[in-house]
């Protein structure tokens, strides 16, 4: 089962690359954030992807997120839903048995960190009550921090930026410890060049000068048949780049 989450920084902007990407990788999840689009927005390429059930979920120029699962996965359309704490548009989540997909976009808190927060807050409370009820969680999506200072490329560490609070940090592991792994770390448990988004300006992309922000977070029982997880720093235009999780079927 391959699982894709990208950042498309908008998805009108970005409607061919995410049909190549469909194309190139043939994920069996796709999770996008940042879509910018309302649902009448959204290109009709996208709007009409034949091998998947679709779900998009954005408001006009900001936030917004799409969930795509293909229907060989499922013979009838999932419900997708959204969590109790879901505001701005920014969570759409839908189960297959007992696994639940999730694409998440956390605020970035800029302009409002309380927000921030409490999303985070929320988000354990989420993962945890899922976890209660016995299911098996496939979190995605960029949750605007950066888990530790090795996350972040040197030339861009900053006391107290945004996305890299002691507080932020701490309120990440508080969900990853509700039954969670980190993929990407885990896989890849020694790269300290392990980046998902990079500023746009002065060549920060192609020098890999970054954050890392975009995760795949899964279930510990599923975690542990994750066989691959790349970041496509070349792919796309968006200043993410997605981020591509492999798992050996049960």
């Amino acid at each position: 089962m391959k699982v894709i989450t990208w950042n498309v920084n908008g998805i009108r902007a970005r409607q061919q690359q995410v049909l190549d990407l469909i194309a190139q990788e043939q994920p069996d999840v796709l999770c996008l954030q940042e879509l910018k689009a309302k649902q009448e927005q959204i290109p009709e390429a996208l709007g009409s992807l034949s091998d998947y059930w679709c779900f998009w979920h954005g408001a006009a120029a900001y936030s917004g997120v799409g969930l795509h699962i293909r229907r060989d996965r499922c013979s009838q359309m999932p419900a997708f839903e959204h969590p109790r704490f879901d505001h701005e548009t920014r969570i759409v989540q839908a189960g297959i048995d007992e696994v639940v997909f999730a694409s998440v976009y956390v605020p970035n808190g800029g302009k409002d960190y309380a927000a921030k927060i409490n999303f985070l807050q929320a988000m354990a409370e989420y993962a945890d009550d899922l976890r209660r009820d016995g299911r098996k969680l496939i979190l995605c999506g960029d949750l605007n921090v950066a888990r530790s200072e090795r996350d972040v490329h040197p030339k861009e560490r900053k006391p107290n930026a945004i996305g890299q609070r002691p507080e932020e940090r701490e309120l990440l592991e508080g969900v990853i410890a509700q039954g969670l792994v980190d993929v990407g770390r885990a896989l890849d448990p020694d790269n300290d060049n392990l980046f998902t988004w990079w500023a746009p300006w002065r060549n920060l992309r192609q020098r890999n000068i970054g954050w890392r922000l975009d995760y795949v977070l899964a279930n510990g029982e599923l975690a542990q048949r994750a066989s691959e997880c790349r970041v496509l720093r070349e792919f796309g235009t968006s200043d993410h780049g997605p981020v591509v999780a492999t798992f050996a079927e049960a």
